[in-house]
């Protein structure tokens, strides 16, 4: 190996955010985003994207289906900081406003190979009923959503 500065290993992300089930919502979309460490950088790819609004299957389970692609490679010094994809899904409320209906972040796998990972969605809800109430007529979201950088 030539001596001259630390040597790099890559991670290939290639997938798709298959599906979702969020029985009392419908005509959601999601966005995702890689959170990472500062010695992470990502060499190719999308860091973050949208997907199409879809709506609830007429099967049994009413699962909302998106087979939205990801594929992105970063490259590292250490695994410090292992990337983690943030998902985040959207979709209106009463009055047509998109609102956060949940998010949630998972690792990108550890070891080469197929994979399939669920990821428990949070759903943002409010603290007291006086905020239930003045959020339903102030046409306010119960969470306020910060767009998320790059890096940790």
């Amino acid at each position: 190996m030539a001596a001259g500065g630390p040597s790099v290993f890559l991670l290939m992300v290639n997938g798709q955010v298959e599906s979702a089930q969020f029985p009392e919502f419908d005509n959601l979309y999601c966005k995702y985003c890689f959170v990472y460490g500062q010695d992470w950088a990502p060499t190719a790819g999308l860091e973050e994207g949208i997907s199409q609004i879809t709506s609830k299957s007429r099967d049994a389970c009413h699962a909302l289906v998106w087979n939205f692609p990801i594929d992105i490679t970063f490259k590292s010094t250490n695994p410090f900081g292992w990337p983690q994809i943030v998902l985040s899904v959207y979709g209106p409320d009463v009055f047509g406003n998109d609102v956060v209906r949940g998010y949630g972040a998972v690792h990108v796998p550890f070891s080469p190979g197929r994979h399939k990972r669920t990821i428990p969605m949070f759903v943002p809800e409010s603290t007291s009923k006086l905020q239930k109430f003045t959020s339903m007529y102030l046409v306010t979201s119960d969470l306020q959503v910060a767009p998320l950088s790059g890096h940790n």
